[in-house]
């Protein structure tokens, strides 16, 4: 298998709200509030209809739950959800709030994002196997994702 460019896209975010200890661990909940994506064969902006509901483990990672809606450049709606994994250390923490951004491969960030849609000109996207990974930044993370192809 190789992986071919997808996406990439940064995602503009609400401070993090925590909802507290609970019986699956700390839970936080991060809004989306926009941003933009590009790749190959589409285009266009996030809208600030998603969020990720964070769970924070003893053992100092977190379980990404995010939900978003895109919209291509064309008039398109894509509804992306993954899960994954974040290592929520001391650097990820500080790049969340106040910078420096992590860099790419910085920490344990891997998303294995699920595309939805009813438009026709992007069915090809219900069919992607997808990964990416991660970086944080300042109120906002970026992702490169690729689909996951035959040799």
């Amino acid at each position: 298998m190789k992986l071919e460019p997808l996406l990439s896209y940064r995602a503009t975010l609400k401070p993090m709200v925590m909802v507290g200890p609970g019986p699956f661990g700390n839970r936080a909940i991060v809004d989306v509030t926009g941003g933009a994506f590009e790749g190959p064969r589409l285009r266009g902006k996030i809208l600030p209809s998603g969020a990720d509901w964070l769970l924070m483990g003893a053992d100092g990672f977190g379980r990404l739950d995010v939900r978003a809606t895109f919209e291509t450049d064309d008039g398109a709606f894509l509804y992306l959800s993954y899960h994954g994994l974040l290592e929520m250390n001391d650097r990820v923490m500080t790049a969340l709030t106040q910078g420096p951004a992590t860099a790419f491969g910085e920490v344990r960030f891997f998303t294995a994002p699920r595309f939805e849609t009813g438009d026709p000109r992007y069915a090809w996207l219900n069919r992607v196997v997808a990964v990416a990974e991660g970086r944080v930044l300042p109120n906002a993370v970026e992702y490169r994702m690729y689909s996951v192809e035959n040799d």
